[in-house]
């Protein structure tokens, strides 16, 4: 065992012992010293009598006053401002004891009156500056033993940032040193919070990050709009350091701030789209009370929907899924989140029809949001099959059971990738459109909307989560093409517009959400790279593909002879005309259904290209031979 270890379970063991020693010994010097004070450092002989008689006096009443507030616990190496009170108090207890005994059992003439003044103040200097030393003492041997290899600017001179001062004071084997502040409060500019100087405004964070050496920026400001984070974050994006941000005021428990809590900036972060307001008192009056049916339940978007459903007290919650592990455990999260709503897992295939009336039939709910769907775009140019046989077959069961059963409402989740289809994914959803647009009416009572929307940050297999994995692994990030742009939304977002949309439809209408402008892929990917504190072509570079199968330079989110109006919410949009449907397309769909459940590819995207207008598949199928991969199919 090791000299320092033994040290530290010695004085484990005997803590308190040694504690009361200590302050002993500093009750001691501080009563000699308000004599040495008062007599000026020459005390008469007279008083030494006296002195000697009222030690133990003294001691026992300040051991009786320290009781009290507590001074014998705690750990002395984490002293700060909230103990200056408990130590005054105890030291000023103390005092007074020590006087109201000695008032007593001595003459006036014996103690000075001013000695019990200055015994006190004294007293309360030496406890203070021995904690003090000791803390100053054991950080400065901490961070000799793990020296600091990080320098860190902090953006937020708040209660947040001096937390996380503090804790990288106290914690150095988190090997940060803080080189200083930056806050846009002119009243804090120039100033010194915890000794840590306030150097700038948010436009200096380059400029400071190159001057002081930066090598990590920590985003200390909880309660920053996403809008507010943003412009920090246009910055950071400047500056050769890694950006790192403190979570979100909803994500800290009981106001305790942790430099473990920090996460890195996700793109999301720099979209920067404030929270979008929602019609809460529309969207309490269609789902408060009824059964609500989501399908892909367990999906990104689907499980999003069912977190903002259950919020909204349905009486049942019925989460319709085929992938029973991702079921199971968002059933799980589900009743941890929402002990008093009634959520029911269902297994089932939307293909089933079968399954997807006997749900309907014992649950009958009174709206059914459908997001279950294949979305990938190269997989499902290798798979047209069955992406008619799910987003196409799927969503006609499921609509024409729904109106079978009288639901009320019936919610279409769609995308961007159904405007002039140059995939079999978007050829497919634009179908499942046109299938819930062809079904409203004719005497039915059910209500049936499609929401149409771009690309969600962080869903399954979305960029983020890829470019962070390239990052970690390789460095090396893949982009398609150096011009290609994509429409983004939060998932959060996205599904609260899905609700909103979906009770504002009266019928037959395809609502599309204000997606904000295009980014490019290629921004997203370089501005990743300088916020995770990478240089582009140092240590990371991006490396462009091309365009896979079915993909698209350019997303659109309204098809040739449409046109949008503006609903009663800024973030939803109306089309204005639609597709007509020529003769006989009822047929040629039944008959693409057929070849689909028959397992014809090229048949099937013959047929595709027949019933979608504005598609034009790029790319030639062959039938593959049993055992071949499918992708070899692919010219």
């Amino acid at each position: 065992m090791s000299k320092s270890v033994a040290g530290e379970h010695f004085f484990l063991r005997y803590r308190l012992f040694l504690k009361l020693v200590l302050h002993g010994v500093i009750c001691v010097m501080a009563f000699l010293g308000a004599y040495f004070l008062r007599f000026e450092f020459s005390i008469p002989s007279q008083y030494f009598p006296v002195i000697r008689e009222a030690v133990p006096i003294l001691l026992l009443a300040k051991a009786a006053g320290f009781s009290v507030f507590g001074l014998f616990h705690g750990w002395w190496r984490y002293v700060g401002i909230r103990d200056v009170l408990p130590i005054a108090g105890g030291c000023a207890l103390g005092s007074s004891l020590f006087f109201a005994v000695a008032f007593f059992l001595y003459p006036p003439s014996s103690i000075p009156r001013s000695i019990y003044a200055l015994d006190c103040i004294l007293t309360f200097l030496f406890v203070m500056g021995a904690r003090y030393l000791i803390r100053f003492s054991r950080e400065t041997f901490e961070r000799r033993s793990h020296p600091a290899n990080r320098r860190v600017l902090i953006v937020g001179a708040g209660s947040a940032g001096q937390m996380i001062v503090r804790e990288i004071r106290a914690n150095p084997s988190l090997g940060m040193i803080e080189v200083g502040f930056v806050d846009d409060d002119p009243r804090k500019l120039r100033a010194r919070i915890d000794g840590v100087p306030v150097l700038g405004h948010h436009g200096d964070i380059p400029r400071l990050c190159e001057d002081q050496r930066v090598d990590e920026i920590i985003i200390a400001i909880p309660s920053a709009p996403p809008s507010r984070l943003r412009h920090i974050l246009e910055h950071c994006r400047d500056a050769k350091a890694r950006a790192r941000i403190l979570p979100g005021v909803g994500d800290l428990i009981d106001g305790k701030v942790s430099v473990r809590d920090l996460r890195n900036v996700d793109l999301q972060d720099l979209l920067g789209r404030d929270p979008v307001r929602l019609d809460t008192d529309l969207l309490s009056r269609n789902i408060k009370g009824k059964t609500v049916m989501v399908t892909g339940a367990a999906g990104s978007i689907g499980s999003e929907l069912c977190r903002k459903i259950a919020a909204l007290s349905p009486a049942r919650l019925v989460m319709f899924e085929i992938a029973e592990s991702p079921l199971f455990d968002f059933e799980m999260e589900m009743r941890e989140r929402f002990p008093g709503i009634s959520a029911v897992p269902v297994i089932g295939d939307v293909r089933d029809r079968s399954r997807v009336e006997e749900a309907l039939r014992i649950h009958r709910p009174s709206i059914v949001y459908h997001a279950a769907a294949y979305k990938h775009v190269p997989m499902m140019e290798m798979h047209p099959v069955e992406a008619v046989k799910t987003n196409v077959l799927g969503t006609r069961i499921l609509a024409e059971a729904s109106a079978k059963y009288e639901v009320e409402r019936f919610v279409l989740v769609s995308t961007d990738k159904a405007v002039r289809p140059t995939n079999v994914m978007g050829a497919t959803k634009r179908l499942a459109e046109l299938v819930i647009h062809n079904m409203n009416g004719e005497g039915r009572r059910t209500v049936f909307v499609a929401v149409r929307f771009g690309n969600v940050l962080g869903s399954v297999g979305s960029v983020i989560p890829i470019f962070r994995k390239q990052l970690e692994t390789t460095g090396k990030l893949t982009v398609t093409d150096p011009a290609a742009t994509r429409y983004f939304m939060l998932i959060p977002e996205a599904a609260g517009l899905i609700l909103q949309a979906g009770a504002m439809g009266k019928g037959g209408e395809v609502f599309v959400l204000e997606m904000g402008e295009p980014i490019k892929i290629v921004d997203l990917a370089e501005n990743l790279i300088r916020l995770s504190g990478r240089e582009l072509g140092v240590n990371a570079e991006i490396a462009f593909t091309g365009l896979r199968p079915g993909e698209k330079l350019h997303e659109e989110l309204v098809i040739e002879g449409e046109d949008v109006e503006r609903t009663d919410h800024p973030k939803v949009m109306k089309l204005i005309g639609s597709e007509t449907m020529p003769p006989g397309w009822a047929e040629r769909l039944d008959e693409l259904i057929l070849t689909a459940t028959a397992g014809e590819r090229v048949g099937v995207v013959g047929l595709l290209d027949a019933l979608v207008k504005g598609y034009n598949p790029r790319y030639e199928y062959h039938k593959a031979p049993a055992g071949e991969d499918a992708s070899k199919s692919l010219h």
